[in-house]
């Protein structure tokens, strides 16, 4: 009967670290192609649990002890893991969403405005969300111009994207999971199916293959952003979570050397950051530094000739389709062609034409050639 006991006291600790080990970032875990096994052991946990636990209390009953404060003693460990794995470590327990989303005009403003921002823009209302606050929350759910949002960014993959958050025709809700090669995966409440938060497909559960409808962004410094969109709305920081947002400037700047949110400032490694870049089908990574270095990169990516842009700010960048017969030159931040100027997003100014936005996005290399298998290279 003893037998019984330990091999439930075992099972019910290995079970609570693998039910955790596999989603979060420990050694070799997000290096594995696990995530059916994880969702297997997270759908049935409780099974798992309650097998193990009824092991260990026939063992405990029914066994002969001769130290009777021995079977509980031993059921410390096991109390430890639980509290450990279950509160301290679990996704979302670590990284709580806002109780409040307080958006404030650019007069109201209190967010440092040399701060990144994921600045969106639908039916003529903008709104920026800076990455101080969205680094820590993970994902928040608001609405720009009527349509509701899913706002999301990995400080791991230095992945930002925007989802309009439909599934099958109804307004989801989502919570974070963990991860899963070292990218945030959020879960929805109805189907409990997990979602890859890079591509916003849904990898494993019920909806697995799904697609989240994605919107596009510019990630900008906030004081670039309110250049450009004088009466955006901009996320403040929610009062109950000031001790828990980055209050340096080290990652969005890429100082911080960290070995899950560091840079690393060479070209190339899997810390450098890329901007990486989807047009017609195809995607392309350029290197930051490069484009630092020139602050406008001319290529052709299928039959459009394309431009990637650095501000003077040395933080905001866009991608554009180049007008065909032009070749538009950066001065200051104007785009100049001939007789023509567009804003650096790519709007007329002395025009009423616009240039067509790429979408692109700032992240790790590890990250863009890990999720765009395909990709090239600039």
């Amino acid at each position: 009967m003893k037998k019984l006991y330990f091999t439930g006291l075992i099972g019910l600790i290995v079970f609570e670290i693998m039910n955790v080990y596999f989603i979060m970032p420990m050694p070799g875990s997000q290096h594995m192609n696990s995530i059916d096994l994880a969702y297997f052991l997270y759908t049935w946990r409780w099974a798992f649990r309650m097998f193990f636990a009824l092991l260990l209390l026939i063992g405990l009953v029914k066994s002969q002890w001769k130290k009777k404060w021995l079977p509980l003693a031993l059921l410390l460990p096991l109390l430890v893991v639980i509290y450990m794995f279950n509160f301290v470590m679990s996704a979302d327990h670590m990284f709580l969403q806002p109780q409040e989303l307080i958006m404030k005009s650019a007069k109201e403003n209190e967010t440092d405005t040399a701060r990144l921002v994921m600045g969106v823009v639908y039916n003529n209302e903008a709104k920026a969300y800076p990455i101080q606050y969205l680094g820590y929350h993970h994902h928040i759910q608001d609405s720009v111009g009527g349509k509701p949002v899913l706002v999301t960014y990995c400080t791991v993959c230095r992945t930002g994207r925007i989802y309009e958050p439909i599934v099958n025709g109804k307004h989801e809700r989502f919570r974070l999971v963990g991860m899963d090669h070292f990218n945030a995966m959020i879960e929805d409440e109805t189907t409990k199916s997990w979602w890859r938060q890079v591509t916003g497909e849904a990898i494993t559960g019920k909806l697995k293959g799904s697609q989240l409808p994605e919107l596009s962004f510019k990630q900008t410094s906030l004081d670039q952003w309110l250049k450009l969109y004088p009466s955006s709305l901009v996320m403040q920081a929610d009062p109950a979570f000031t001790d828990s947002y980055d209050s340096t400037l080290l990652y969005e700047s890429g100082a911080s050397r960290k070995e899950l949110t560091g840079t690393d400032s060479l070209s190339w490694k899997r810390k450098s950051w890329v901007v990486g870049v989807k047009h017609n089908g195809l995607t392309k990574a350029y290197d930051w530094n490069q484009l630092v270095q020139q602050r406008i990169v001319y290529d052709k990516i299928g039959s459009d000739s394309v431009i990637v842009v650095l501000a003077e700010d040395g933080k905001s960048f866009f991608a554009l389709v180049q007008p065909r017969g032009q070749t538009l030159v950066l001065k200051q931040d104007t785009l100049m062609g001939k007789d023509i100027r567009y804003t650096i997003d790519g709007r007329g100014i002395d025009t009423t034409s616009s240039l067509h936005p790429v979408k692109a996005f700032q992240e790790f290399w590890h990250s863009w050639e890990t999720f765009q298998p395909q990709t090239l290279r600039y």
